[in-house]
């Protein structure tokens, strides 16, 4: 044996039998620690075949998994004035946004678009927390408005998938002036008797919960999801009190009313089919995608035996 035999043949042998190996095959859950092949984690909308726990979905697979055939149209958003008060902290603005925009695929942080459930029509609006945690910017308050008018145009229900930090520091006021904005867009909703439904997804938090999360006809929430204004911290440094276990997560403020129900994210589109069929006065949607029955004509009575 000699150093051919010993190095480099098997170096060779290695080279050409060396196979790539994507880095994205598999994700640890947060909660259980569980390895999950990440085709079986899409397949189960992001959500740990192991402990159930609810990972993070950008607002379009959302979308492409909830609407039918996964076939929707996007409803367009008027751009808001790029970077108003040149803000600059460790980078730019609109550097901030540009690495945003390369890392997500998104222009923004959220997607307004419209299209069926189970035929069923709706407007829907979903806020991506990867684009830069979510946070209510100019275009955020533009994307509900636009949502809103979009739905009083059509006569469809408005459903909305909250996630978010709060407002966007870089935009200041501007931002946290979105507020009273998307509360008025939420009332034109109320005033033209159209639903409202607001999906709260982890986490919803800031100026979001204190503005249009919180409004909506029915209050929907993903389990374990964080929902709050301020921190748990904050809070308990504020009251000097301990705080209950669980506090501002999902199931805490379903037991104190302040949602109306804790959904599965899987059973997430026959629960929104149901509420808004029962809201707009509609019959049941059909399942299977097949074609509603055919009334059934009431029987003739016989003709008594002469």
């Amino acid at each position: 044996m000699n150093w051919i035999s010993n190095y480099v043949r098997p170096t060779i042998n290695s080279l050409f039998s060396r196979r790539e190996v994507p880095e994205n095959l598999w994700t640890k859950c947060d909660e259980c620690g569980t390895m999950l092949f990440h085709r079986e984690l899409s397949d189960n909308l992001n959500v740990c075949t192991s402990c159930n726990h609810h990972m993070a979905i950008t607002a379009r697979d959302r979308f492409k998994a909830m609407f039918d055939g996964g076939i929707f149209s996007e409803v367009d958003v008027p751009a808001p004035v790029a970077d108003p008060l040149h803000f600059k902290d460790q980078k730019k603005y609109p550097d901030r946004m540009k690495a945003a925009v390369k890392k997500t695929g998104e222009k923004e942080a959220m997607l307004v678009v419209e299209g069926e459930i189970l035929r069923t029509p709706i407007v829907a609006a979903g806020q991506d927390f990867s684009f830069m945690g979510g946070s209510m910017s100019m275009y955020v308050g533009n994307a509900i408005i636009a949502a809103a008018e979009r739905a009083i145009e059509t006569g469809r229900p408005l459903v909305l998938f909250s996630a978010a930090g709060g407002a966007r520091m870089q935009e200041g006021i501007l931002g946290l002036m979105q507020m009273p904005r998307t509360t008025i867009a939420v009332e034109m909703l109320k005033e033209a008797g159209l639903p409202y439904i607001v999906v709260l997804t982890h986490p919803t938090t800031g100026g979001v919960t204190a503005s249009y999360a919180m409004l909506g006809d029915v209050q929907i929430a993903e389990p374990n999801a964080l929902i709050g204004f301020a921190g748990a911290r904050v809070i308990e440094q504020t009251i000097r009190e301990k705080l209950p276990e669980g506090f501002q997560r999902a199931e805490y403020l379903l037991d104190h009313g302040m949602l109306d129900r804790v959904t599965h994210r899987k059973d997430m589109k026959g629960e929104l089919v149901t509420i808004i069929r029962m809201l707009m006065g509609m019959p049941p949607a059909v399942q299977g995608d097949l074609p509603a029955p055919e009334p059934v004509a009431e029987a003739e009575p016989a003709e008594p035996a002469k």
